[in-house]
């Protein structure tokens, strides 16, 4: 039953999706841009404590809810932590209506070929049905493109919808992010043979098998227009990839039909010093401003 409101929210409702899913690697950074230095924690589960703490704040405010946002994408280690004594999808869903999804990838394989694919997922399985127990409602997965390779960008495109047709046969929605670097010296060629490769294989899903895609904002407006329209695609979505949220939401707003999903552009400005009336201020105004880039 959930699943279904889920779906029917992200399908029809104006928003975007908050990306609240730093791993391990990105942690630190996230903390110190937060104001939070490594010096305040020691270890990795003080760390995890620290950017929980930091999530919490975020999705507890009351500036952060379901009129605006669509849904939140979760670090495994956050879904198996508590947020105000319910599980954090379920507070999600159950106190916020926003739609939960959970990162399911390891982190990325040394550069071969132009790119960076997936590390192995031995664990695969078992985390999604974990996640299908805490409410959640879809996974995301991230590849990195860093030059136009043919084959490289076939190889990652291919690692996406394998995996990705794993996560649809147990039941949830996948995102599937092959992410284009904005430092790529020949992005428009690169999204040239993406925005191929993967229109291919969704031409070879079946109708019931949907999925979600989360791509950097291209160099021209509306280029992602045809898997936008595409009939096994939910939404397309886009990271920010390293522009400010300035920028960010202008590219975003020239993208009809395209929703963000960013992660350190909605969080950028925000801080631990700050009170709690200056801290709902300054996320309300970040919300908003990327709900309104998304709204195109």
């Amino acid at each position: 039953m959930a699943f279904h409101q889920q779906l029917a929210k992200v399908l029809s409702q104006d928003g975007f999706l908050a990306a609240l899913d730093q791993s391990g690697g990105s942690t630190p950074k996230a903390l110190k841009l937060y104001g939070v230095p490594e010096s305040a924690y020691s270890g990795e589960e003080a760390m995890y404590v620290k950017v929980h703490e930091m999530r919490t704040r975020i999705v507890t405010s009351p500036a952060f809810n379901g009129d605006r946002i669509l849904g939140a994408i979760l670090f495994e280690d956050t879904m198996n932590r508590q947020i105000r004594g319910k599980g954090a999808a379920q507070y999600l869903w159950e106190e916020k209506r926003v739609v939960p999804f959970i990162k399911v990838d390891k982190g990325l394989a040394a550069e071969q070929d132009g790119v960076q694919v997936m590390k192995d997922m031995p664990d695969l399985e078992g985390l999604l049905e974990r996640a299908r127990a805490n409410g959640v409602f879809g996974t995301k997965m991230r590849s990195v493109i860093k030059q136009a390779s043919a084959a490289g960008i076939e190889k990652v495109v291919a690692q996406q919808f394998e995996v990705g047709l794993k996560i649809v046969e147990a039941g949830l929605v996948p995102i599937i992010e092959p992410e284009v670097d904005i430092g790529c010296p020949d992005k428009a060629e690169a999204e040239d043979l993406l925005e191929a490769a993967i229109t291919s294989r969704l031409d070879e899903l079946d109708h019931d098998q949907i999925v979600m895609l989360k791509l950097t904002l291209p160099e021209e407006d509306d280029f992602y227009a045809r898997l936008i329209d595409h009939p096994n695609v939910v939404r397309v979505v886009a990271l920010s990839g390293g522009y400010s949220r300035r920028k960010a939401n202008a590219r975003l707003a020239r993208n009809e039909g395209m929703i963000a999903s960013f992660s350190r552009a909605l969080t950028e400005g925000l801080s631990a010093q700050q009170s709690d009336a200056e801290f709902d201020d300054a996320l309300d105004a970040a919300i908003q401003s990327i709900f309104e880039a998304s709204r195109t």
